[in-house]
């Protein structure tokens, strides 16, 4: 039996894109598969592991878990690879930071890390306080290689730079 695609459009770092594509496909397989977007990594599939942390209209989501069925063509994507768009620069202030902190070691999770940790900044400064280490507590994106201190202090360095 044939599964039915149907069109679907939004915004993906910026442009305009159409994927063919059953409903029900996640969006993370969208952008690894179809697009060749490759930044949002696979760990769980399951909204767990937030390897494929990525950007859905400025606030974190994970892709792994959202049909591509719930996304609008006025849904904005945001990848690792489009971060430094949204600042006009080579690289985004966070990326910056985990580079001057030499924070990743394999680099598998980092750029979900690195997501998370830009919608974390925003959403403290959107509450008008600093990042506290309970905020740090709950970013849940898994790390094999146990980087954590390294990334709580990028996290507060990059975000000097926002």
């Amino acid at each position: 039996m044939a599964v039915a695609t149907s069109r679907h459009t939004f915004l993906l770092n910026g442009e305009r894109v159409t994927v063919d594509v059953a409903g029900n496909v996640r969006m993370l397989w969208v952008l690894r598969d179809l697009l060749g977007v490759t930044g949002p990594k696979y760990g769980c599939g399951i909204n767990v592991c937030k390897a494929c942390t990525s950007h859905i209209n400025g606030r974190a989501f994970n892709p792994c878990s959202v049909p591509v069925s719930k996304i609008g063509p006025d849904d904005e994507i945001t990848t690792i690879e489009g971060l430094p768009d949204t600042v006009g620069r080579e690289l985004h202030p966070m990326q910056e930071a985990w580079l001057d902190l030499d924070v990743a070691q394999c680099g598998y999770c980092q750029p979900g890390q690195i997501m998370a940790a830009v919608d974390l900044v925003k959403k403290v400064r959107a509450e008008g306080r600093a990042i506290t280490d309970a905020d740090l507590d709950g970013l849940r994106n898994i790390c094999r290689c146990g980087t954590y201190p390294r990334l709580r202090e990028a996290i507060r360095e990059g975000a000097k730079g926002m």
